[in-house]
């Protein structure tokens, strides 16, 4: 009994701190323009930013994403390029973060929901790990262009050819 009222206690303090996170969430500016980012909740963007030093002592989201671990590694010798797998430095935490909410969107995507034309296409020729890990890419610099620069997320514009004037 007393390890069950342990286990009790233990998940209703679990629950009032998702409850603090998400109200925190809503008051501060930089983790509302994280949330808006798609597949980042309210705790994957409160743990960016609590775990993040200072994203402005990046000189660009492809470093801060290398310092995630989020990039591969290269092999390159004699002007010929190879790429190999994703270094995996830094801490695994903040990678396995933006990893999991890009495997959201993939799950999404896979089963019929609405997603960008690119990312069928990464879907197509790449297996579904890897096309996670390119989107986690994606989402890290995204994260590091909102926290720098302080401005807000907005959907890419696809063109059309009626929108062209074709």
């Amino acid at each position: 009994m007393d390890l069950a009222d342990h286990i009790e206690a233990l998940s209703e303090r679990l629950h009032r701190l998702d409850r603090e996170i998400v109200a925190q969430s809503r008051e501060n500016a930089d983790l509302r323009r994280l949330t808006a980012i798609p597949g980042l909740g309210p705790i994957s963007a409160a743990s960016l930013k609590a775990l993040v030093p200072d994203p402005s002592g990046f000189v660009s989201g492809r470093h801060f994403a290398a310092w995630l671990g989020l990039t591969p590694r290269a092999h390159s010798s004699g002007g010929k390029e190879g790429l190999g797998r994703i270094s995996k430095m830094g801490n695994p935490t903040l990678r396995t973060l933006p990893i999991l909410s890009a495997t959201t969107i993939l799950r999404q995507a896979r089963n019929g929901g609405k997603s960008p034309p690119w990312l069928q296409a990464l879907l197509s020729r790449r297996p579904p790990k890897v096309a996670a890990v390119a989107l986690a890419n994606k989402t890290a610099r995204i994260v590091w262009a909102l926290l720098t620069k302080g401005s807000h997320h907005r959907k890419p514009v696809i063109a059309t050819l009626s929108a062209m004037g074709a």
